[in-house]
């Protein structure tokens, strides 16, 4: 046991000349690890280089969409702006659109969606931008919330109700000759101002212009008429035969739209209230489409739905073919159809108070993958239970939307029948809509034929006051 002890105290007395190992300052050790090439300045470079690529492409697109579909807050002039009209390639330019004049052979403007509640900013009035949101692609629809004051959508009804509301309970082609109305009477809605004496003005923008026809107006080496007519020159130049053009176009393509409704027009252009030219030169704005073809669209469209009132699903335009014409280049078709379509490149449909109940405007096949009337069924009176959008109106807020397709070359192609909608039955209160049309015929060269035909400058021999008999 003593020797024990003895070897433990010489172990003990060793370890004293033995020096602890040296510690760090912080209390911790460290290891010592070599740098790896890896780690090297020269990869950070090379990483810090692509990032900031990756972001300049990120702002470049971000700025490519933001300034190809509109969005700018600028209040620049139509002709100048991103939307202003393209001219036509010359790849897609079709023997009749080669010998088309300078103004018309372009490409149509057409707002891009993106996608659904995608919005965009618009400027439709100086100083001034508008949010603009996609409801749909199929069809392509966007609203536009406060596109009218409420003072100003006030305005409208009241200018509605000065000019007179009638009746439209059924909107439907006669099915007799009895039906249609007299030479005196289609003149007394002619003549605007009802001073008897018809100017060619008036013809262009009445409401019965577009819903009359004539089939035979005589030779005036390509104008209507020039200067004035009075009744009974009416009634000569008119060959006492006039044909009917309904405005809507029913699921099977004929003027079938049930409504039960009260409504007037009112011509937007000059000489009118000067909110209504404002209403004209917003729509230009909104749609970026040529003045000229705003301009010689029809008078908008006033409608009142009391309590009950409805309209049944319908398309604004028409499919044309071979057997059919456009109402309003009717006069330039130089063709034997006896069909006339309402030929409607697009709809600005603005509400102009916040119906108490109902009222919904439907769109039952929106964003649908197919449409397939026999799948469907008859969506023009269950529009509203089966609809896949509708929207409820607010005062002021205006909806755009698409009737045709594109052709592919920049100019109307088919009907979109996704386009369909409907007015829902007004459950308490009353509803009032106003509804502006851009006419387009999907035939070019008849348009700029049209457009002639309205705004040509007669031959001296023919400017007079009044035609001679």
């Amino acid at each position: 046991m003593g020797e024990y002890e003895d070897r433990l105290h010489e172990l003990e007395g060793e370890a004293r000349y033995f020096p602890p190992p040296p510690r760090h300052p912080g209390g911790r050790e460290r290891l010592h690890i070599q740098k790896s090439s890896v780690c090297s300045r020269a990869y950070f470079v090379v990483v810090m280089a692509f990032f900031h690529i990756y972001i300049i492409n990120i702002i470049a697109l971000l700025l490519y969409v933001h300034y190809n579909t509109g969005s700018g807050e600028q209040d620049v002039p139509l002709e100048n702006s991103a939307g202003a009209p393209r001219p036509m390639p010359a790849e897609h330019r079709t023997p009749s659109s080669a010998s088309l004049s300078p103004e018309l052979s372009f490409q149509l403007p057409r707002l891009e969606g993106i996608r659904v509640g995608h919005v965009q900013r618009v400027s439709l009035v100086p100083d001034r931008t508008h949010n603009m949101r996609t409801l749909s692609l199929k069809p392509l629809l966007f609203e536009i919330p406060g596109f009218l004051s409420v003072e100003e959508s006030s305005v409208v009804m009241q200018l509605a109700q000065l000019k007179g509301l009638t009746h439209s309970s059924l909107l439907t082609a006669p099915d007799s000759q009895e039906e249609q109305l007299t030479q005196d009477q289609l003149f007394s809605l002619l003549d605007l101002n009802q001073d008897g004496l018809l100017q060619r003005e008036e013809v262009r923008h009445s409401a019965a212009a577009y819903m009359y026809q004539f089939s035979a107006i005589g030779d005036f080496e390509g104008c209507v008429f020039a200067g004035v007519l009075s009744l009974q020159e009416f009634k000569r130049v008119s060959g006492g035969v006039l044909q009917y053009s309904a405005a809507g176009q029913g699921l099977d393509g004929h003027a079938k739209v049930r409504q039960r409704s009260t409504h007037t027009r009112l011509y937007l252009g000059e000489g009118t209230h000067h909110l209504l030219k404002s209403i004209r030169n917003r729509v230009t704005r909104l749609t970026r489409l040529p003045s000229s073809l705003v301009d010689l669209s029809e008078p908008m469209e006033v409608v009142r739905y009391e309590q009950g009132g409805y309209s049944h699903a319908h398309h604004d335009s028409g499919p044309t073919n071979h057997d059919s014409s456009c109402a309003h280049t009717h006069l330039a078709a130089n063709n034997s159809a006896s069909k006339q379509v309402a030929c409607r490149y697009l709809t600005v449909l603005l509400h102009l108070n916040p119906a108490d109940g109902g009222g919904e405007t439907s769109f039952p096949v929106a964003d649908n993958r197919t449409y397939e009337e026999e799948v469907l069924g008859d969506l023009s009176q269950q529009y509203c239970d089966k609809g896949n959008l509708k929207v409820k109106p607010v005062a002021g807020t205006a909806l755009l939307w698409y009737n045709h397709l594109s052709d592919g070359n920049g100019w109307v192609g088919e009907l979109d029948e996704f386009s369909l909608h409907g007015d829902c039955l007004v459950t308490r209160g009353f509803k009032w809509t106003g509804s502006v049309w851009v006419n387009i015929d999907p035939e070019q060269q008849r348009q700029e034929r049209y457009q002639r035909l309205v705004s040509c400058n007669p031959p001296d021999k023919y400017r007079t006051t009044r035609i001679k008999q």
